[in-house]
């Protein structure tokens, strides 16, 4: 199959636009073919009817039935452990680079750049060496 998150009743959804720009939320119930209800009392986010293009679907799905009041969603929130599984992942392990870099000022920049030029100058010298040790095991 092509694709493997659907929007479905307990899938975890990433709020890419919003007030709760950020947060992690449960779809709850599907109101139409653009608009979703979600919760999310772990991560502070409100009861709120979102539309899908504001939401990013995640690979975590939490046990909850359609219209799952707040308190059983948080349950079954925690009990799955979504938060340390979201942490975990890649996804969110990029958003929190991306946050850091943004957080920088010139000098830290500055600093990134030499490293970064120092650390491919190392790769450079040793491919470098490689290519002459291949050339020189193909002369012969």
């Amino acid at each position: 199959m092509i694709f493997t998150k659907f929007v479905e009743i307990g899938r975890v959804a990433y709020i890419a636009k919003g007030k709760d720009e950020g947060k992690l939320a449960v779809i709850i119930n599907v109101v139409d073919g653009n608009k979703v209800l979600v919760d999310g009392p772990s991560t502070g986010v409100l009861r709120a009817v979102v539309n899908l293009k504001a939401l990013q679907l995640t690979k975590f799905k939490v046990p909850v039935r359609v219209g799952q009041r707040t308190g059983g969603v948080k349950k079954a929130f925690d009990e799955a452990g979504i938060i340390s599984k979201w942490n975990e992942s890649s996804w969110a392990k990029g958003i929190q680079k991306r946050k850091l870099r943004a957080g920088l000022n010139d000098f830290e920049r500055f600093k990134v750049l030499r490293v970064k030029q120092l650390r491919n100058r190392i790769i450079r010298a040793e491919a470098g060496k490689l290519k002459k040790e291949q050339k020189k095991a193909k002369a012969q």
